[in-house]
């Protein structure tokens, strides 16, 4: 699939992309790419780790492109990027990165897809952990740096390179790609608004989970309920009748504890991640890692050592008795997850959202407000900056303001401030020991850079 050929990745800094690139590398195939964040000065240790990988990068000019490559890019990069047109001047072949990377999974013995609105990168990486801690050596496609497997040499472990014959990704709905992927197992965590209307969702899902051996559902989810009929349905959650159930469930200031029922037996889980969500998270890659060949005492053993993903409830540190939390929370969903996290241990927190776009924000920033609303306790308080963006034609005419007037009209203490800079100052000047700052966003990499700011300025 990707030895002796040679790819061009437009975007390979991208979150997909740059686990999607190391693959094919480690497999033979010659890589080389651009990026506009690159090209901006933005992340520049990532993409020097990249070039010290033996990736070739060239400005985001046309003048990377050569005769014989593969362009992989986005399915929405427009054809007047510099690079898209000159390899269509070249006529070169053209996948997305979702058909590259469908490619690879179907072509596994063993593919495990992991689906779902919230969740995926976190049960992607459980599951991969799980299965390398059993000595299956899989093959882990993910969309965020996986703890577990990152070094000093490998500090951008979104992928681990292994077996061919298994492969585990995580599969995205948001752009319709999920429809691609041929899974052995597929997951489905859960299904709630975010790129696409419900009704898109449960067909788009249906489908996934219908084309699998065994399709991992979720028990405590309603929105999944739809698909709890079929005949190769396992279920995970704290519903009574799920076949891999959670019970008493347990916060602690270090993550959480909770039981595990599954084929007569019960087994106990400390993870080393918060909140009620990783514990349903932890399920599910129980129940798909089972389903992949692994035995669950194996699965509970593994997980106790999950160190979890970056950007995933990330504890950046601590100063001046205030904690500093990197978060990816960027849709309704996540949000509520995070906020029931931060909910369940004492301290006040100073939240910092920074929306991931415009079209976002059209698409769900009523149902966004909501969940900050009702997930904020009193004497919570959030910052709100302008939404990313890096260029481009985007509708402009409805920004974080109206995020925020709905936030207020839903009562949460919610500000809009129009730099990330502003916020960050206000967060510093209203910090008291026994708070937490939470950096919550997708799509900026930088967004961490943002919180280790906060935190030095904090000393």
């Amino acid at each position: 699939m990707s030895e002796n050929k040679s790819y061009f990745f437009c975007g390979i800094g991208g979150s997909g992309m740059l686990p999607l690139a190391m693959i094919v590398a480690a497999r033979g195939a010659a890589v080389s790419g651009s990026d506009r964040s690159r090209d901006q000065g933005r992340t520049p240790e990532k993409f020097a780790w990249l070039e010290g990988q033996g990736i070739a990068f060239f400005p985001q000019d046309g003048s990377g492109p050569k005769a014989g490559q593969i362009l992989v890019a986005s399915a929405a990069i427009e054809s007047s990027v510099p690079d898209v047109a000159a390899a269509n001047a070249l006529g070169l072949a053209r996948m997305t990165r979702a058909e590259l990377n469908a490619a690879l999974f179907n072509a596994a013995d063993k593919a495990v897809g992991v689906g779902g609105t919230s969740g995926k990168s976190t049960v992607t990486g459980m599951i991969g952990w799980i299965l390398e801690s059993a000595g299956r050596e899989p093959t882990v496609m993910n969309g965020a740096v996986m703890r577990n497997f990152a070094s000093a040499d490998m500090p951008f472990a979104s992928a681990l390179v292994g077996d061919a014959a298994i492969y585990i990704s995580e599969v995205d709905e948001s752009d319709g790609s999920i429809a691609l992927y041929r899974p052995h197992v597929a997951v489905v965590t859960n299904i709630s608004l975010d790129h696409k209307s419900l009704a898109e969702l449960h067909g788009l899902f249906g489908d996934f989970a219908g084309r699998a051996r065994v399709a991992v559902v979720n028990a405590d989810d309603p929105e999944s309920a739809p698909l709890l009929s079929a005949d190769n349905v396992v279920t995970f959650g704290f519903d009574d009748a799920a076949t891999v159930r959670g019970s008493d469930f347990e916060a602690l200031p270090d993550g959480c504890r909770f039981g595990v029922h599954a084929g007569g037996t019960t087994y106990q889980v400390k993870l080393r991640m918060p909140g009620r969500h990783n514990a349903a998270n932890a399920l599910a890659a129980i129940a798909a890692a089972h389903a992949a060949g692994a035995t669950v005492a194996q699965a509970v053993e593994a997980l106790a050592d999950f160190a979890g993903l970056a950007r995933r409830y990330e504890v950046l540190g601590q100063a001046n008795g205030v904690t500093v939390i990197d978060d990816f929370a960027h849709n309704p969903d996540k949000v509520a997850a995070t906020l029931a996290a931060v909910a369940e241990l004492p301290g006040r927190a100073l939240l910092f959202f920074q929306p991931h776009g415009y079209g976002p924000l059209r698409q769900m920033g009523k149902e966004l407000a909501a969940s900050f609303a009702s997930g904020m306790r009193e004497g919570d308080k959030l910052y709100v900056c302008d939404p990313v963006y890096f260029g481009g034609t985007v509708d402009r005419s409805i920004g974080s303001e109206a995020l925020v007037a709905d936030i207020v009209a839903g009562g949460g203490d919610a500000v809009h401030m129009t730099t990330r800079a502003n916020c960050g100052a206000a967060m510093l000047d209203e910090a008291k020991p026994g708070d937490r700052i939470l950096i919550l966003g997708a799509r900026d990499d930088t967004l961490t850079e943002f919180g280790r700011d906060l935190l030095e300025k904090l000393g």
